[in-house]
């Protein structure tokens, strides 16, 4: 048990910390998830989300985690024989595998493995969409293993001269990362609530192209029976869900919703930006480097490599047992090689520099070369260098 006495400063890539405002919002009176007052404010989030998803599709929302929407765009749009293209370069392009695996698609599956950390070429991807005939292929926006960002522009624009459809995991980026679903050519984006988006866990969220409905709706022997996106859409189009909801969670994501709309979306993504370079900077100078390669890097989390000498466990568990403070590390072959923290969500300039404070104490002590308070100030700089 946690001791409520003590400080708990939940710092993951998610769940995130979540606004006590929004938490209020899931503690009003439950509504008749049938009734007219669901009905209008579940079509405010779905007004309230697009121009965050970047596109005019209808918004359906399940009672799920990110793997359930992950598994059941799968489920829906495609079968057994299928010709599925995973572009893997982390844990969640891992995660679509082992779901396709579950689903019966191992034939036709394949992949362009990347190492971790690493942009997916978008030259090996027109190779392979050349040479092979794909159903679909699956892309990661934002791989929280690894802080590495994919290029859906250049990727959409690849997958969008062929039959196939382009399925992307936005879990972790949708909030705090530029999404242009209908511009870019994402045909089933899937996302959840835990995030950037300030929620607690529990929202599933899905929208599907024209392209992709052409699919989903052809009967073409697909199993599914509440992840069927067909009965989603019809009860979405009605204010509903085609299943009972969890109407808290939602009021709560509508609270999430009204508040960065306030802020102002594009001021959200600044945000995110400025939190995101001044962790990069003053990790850095507490000797903790970035750890992806890829040109395009995470502003929702940060992730960086462990120097030789120190097990990034130790800095994860004196985090938490010295500061209160939550971050994560590895649970793969990574593990003790890197640490991540989440800058995504309801994260100020405060937060990150209380971050690095921590972090410093606790890497000075595992390695006393390091001056505990260097972080800090390449972060303030950061900071003053950026506030305009």
């Amino acid at each position: 048990m946690t001791n409520s006495k003590r400080r708990y400063r939940l710092r993951l890539p998610g769940p995130t910390e979540v606004p006590e405002r929004v938490l209020q919002a899931t503690a009003r009176s439950i509504l008749n998830h049938r009734g007219p007052e669901f009905a209008e404010m579940l079509g405010e989030v779905a007004d309230l989300l697009r121009p965050i998803k970047g596109t005019n599709n209808e918004i359906m929302v399940f009672a799920s985690s990110g793997t359930g929407v992950m598994e059941a765009s799968l489920a829906n749009a495609v079968v057994p024989g299928d010709r599925i293209l995973v572009l893997n370069n982390g844990q969640w392009g891992g995660r679509f595998k082992s779901i396709a695996a579950g689903l019966g698609l191992d034939e036709g599956l394949d992949e362009i493995d990347v190492p971790w950390g690493e942009a997916v070429p978008v030259a090996a991807l027109k190779e392979k969409l050349a040479s092979t005939d794909y159903d679909a292929v699956i892309a990661i926006h934002n791989e929280s293993s690894t802080g590495a960002v994919g290029d859906l522009a250049e990727i959409g624009a690849a997958v969008a001269e062929t039959d196939a459809i382009l399925i992307v995991d936005s879990v972790s980026g949708l909030g705090g990362l530029e999404m242009r679903q209908d511009v870019w050519g994402v045909d089933i984006l899937v996302s959840a609530s835990q995030k950037a988006l300030m929620c607690p866990p529990g929202l599933g969220l899905v929208s599907v192209s024209e392209k992709a409905w052409q699919r989903i709706n052809a009967e073409r022997g697909q199993t599914r029976f509440y992840w069927d996106y067909r009965k989603a859409l019809e009860w979405a189009k009605k204010g509903q869900t085609a299943f009972t909801p969890p109407v808290s969670l939602v009021s709560g994501l509508h609270e999430a919703l009204v508040a960065i709309h306030e802020e102002g979306f594009e001021n959200v993504l600044r945000r995110h930006a400025v939190l995101a370079r001044a962790m990069r900077a003053g990790a850095d100078a507490l000797g903790l480097p970035l750890f992806p390669t890829s040109p395009l890097t995470s502003n929702t989390v940060g992730v960086f490599a462990v120097p030789d000498g120190i097990d990034g466990s130790a800095i994860v568990q004196k985090m938490y047992q010295e500061h209160g403070t939550v971050i994560a590390g590895a649970r793969n072959a990574f593990r003790g090689k890197m640490i991540r923290i989440g800058t995504m969500g309801a994260v100020c300039a405060d937060d990150i520099l209380t971050d690095l404070d921590h972090l410093g104490q606790v890497v000075s002590d595992l390695n006393p070369a390091i001056d505990p308070a260097a972080g800090v100030t390449a972060a303030r700089a950061s900071l003053d260098q950026n506030a305009n």
